[in-house]
């Protein structure tokens, strides 16, 4: 994928499928990405054997630095879908090019006694 060539259409835009772009996989090879997860890069030059093609190059572009986007947003930003943005991303993580953080927790729902303190407090009002 390395000498790969764009095909785009004036009108159309990009004319490639998505599953081209990550030659048929539709999963990551090692863990899977949480949509929500936090992707920062390390700052380490590709390795010699590593096949990276256009996409993942513009993955890595969108990525400076010191700086981290969920999963979601580099979707958004790259405008493909977030499956093949997950697909890449782990290749690019399996070649140590970036840092997967799982998304942080959601706060703890509250308990029905607490709410119904709530409740009881606002009728009080």
């Amino acid at each position: 994928m390395s000498g790969e060539t764009e095909w785009v259409d004036e009108e159309a835009g990009p004319v490639v499928r998505p599953y081209a772009m990550t030659r048929g996989r539709t999963r990551t090879a090692s863990t899977a990405i949480d949509l929500l997860a936090v992707v920062a890069a390390t700052g380490v030059q590709p390795p010699s054997q590593a096949d990276l093609g256009s996409q993942h190059r513009r993955l890595m572009g969108h990525l400076p630095r010191n700086q981290s986007k969920p999963v979601a947003e580099l979707a958004s930003v790259l405008g493909l879908p977030v499956g093949v943005v997950r697909v890449l991303v782990g290749d690019l993580r399996d070649y140590g090019l970036l840092q997967v953080r799982p998304p942080q927790a959601s706060a703890v729902t509250p308990t029905e006694s607490l709410l119904r303190e709530v409740i009881s407090g606002l009728r009080a009002l």
